[in-house]
């Protein structure tokens, strides 16, 4: 691993994988506007995807790089020359195909990334994007009032009892990534995001089954997609992070929020349906899951306001 680098962004170069959905593209938008020279690399980019990004960027500070997750030589090249690595897996919004099977993907991806950063003399630090998901689905707390942090790992055996696929990829993936970099040194980060405020976000995504436990066990939380960018670049940036952290700005916890949420994630033709939910009903769920940890690191983080709006870039 290389040393720690002074943190002066315009003389560092980071690697966005991947850097085809709204979070590693806002990242890279991001991280240019601060100075970081930027290998944007695409997991399966779609045809003529890569032209156009190239396109668009158009200067010396971003190099468009194809990573296919499953081929470690390709991973090493979109590497070669950077200090840090913002990692990512999602499959594609339309891919309906989340089952089980996307945990040995999910995982064996992991693995290869964090081989090759262990291959790779310049990186010094790895900020690892994984979910609530893979932290809050456990037997011990479902049934206690106790609160759920960063320190909270999801249970592989319940995930795979309720085909909570979502945490179980989730869950399983940070794992393998954890268990490699412990075991090769690497300066590793997860920033475990709530469920992710994207302009595409609809009922299909996979991490709402199991929404409504959630919502009644005071877990149910959501993330803009601009804070959960922030927060990524926080933990790089901040020379004292560590560990995991959780990352959310919004709890549904009352029947208003519920009701928002699910405006937001139906089609036109089935928000009928939400008026089966009670706005007379004012309850308010108890809070069990804290992101403190996260908010005392972003305390004096220098935020971007004028630049919220580059996550319309993609």
């Amino acid at each position: 691993m290389a040393p720690p680098p002074d943190h002066q962004a315009s003389k560092t170069t980071v690697c966005v994988m991947d850097a085809s959905g709204h979070l590693g593209s806002t990242l890279v938008h991001r991280l240019l506007h601060r100075g970081y020279t930027v290998h944007a690399a695409l997991h399966h980019p779609l045809p003529g995807k890569m032209e156009y990004l190239e396109g668009q960027y158009r200067n010396n500070k971003v190099k468009v790089f194809r990573a296919d997750p499953f081929d470690y030589h390709s991973i090493i090249q979109a590497l070669k020359g950077c200090s840090g690595l913002f990692y990512s897996f999602e499959p594609p919004s339309d891919d309906s195909s989340y089952d089980e099977l996307m945990t040995e993907v999910q995982a064996r991806a992991a693995h290869n990334a964090l081989e090759a950063c262990a291959h790779t003399d310049t990186i010094h630090k790895v900020v690892f994007t994984s979910s609530v998901t893979a932290v809050i689905w456990s037997h011990h707390f479902i049934t206690t009032s106790l609160e759920v942090d960063e320190r909270n790992w999801s249970d592989i055996s319940l995930c795979k009892r309720f085909k909570l696929w979502h945490g179980l990829s989730k869950t399983v993936a940070e794992k393998t990534a954890w268990a490699l970099a412990m075991d090769r040194s690497i300066n590793m980060v997860s920033v475990n995001g709530g469920l992710m405020m994207s302009p595409d976000l609809n009922i299909t995504n996979p991490y709402l089954k199991g929404a409504a436990e959630m919502y009644e066990d005071g877990l149910f939380v959501t993330v803009d997609l601009n804070y959960l960018v922030d927060a990524h670049i926080c933990v790089f940036e901040d020379v004292s992070s560590y560990g995991r952290y959780l990352c959310f700005n919004q709890i549904i916890n009352c029947n208003h929020h519920a009701h928002k949420l699910a405006n937001t994630l139906l089609l036109p033709s089935d928000k009928n349906s939400t008026s089966t939910i009670s706005m007379e009903d004012t309850k308010v769920k108890h809070q069990r899951i804290s992101n403190e940890k996260l908010n005392k690191l972003m305390v004096n983080f220098d935020i971007d306001f004028h630049q919220l709006n580059c996550s319309q870039h993609k």
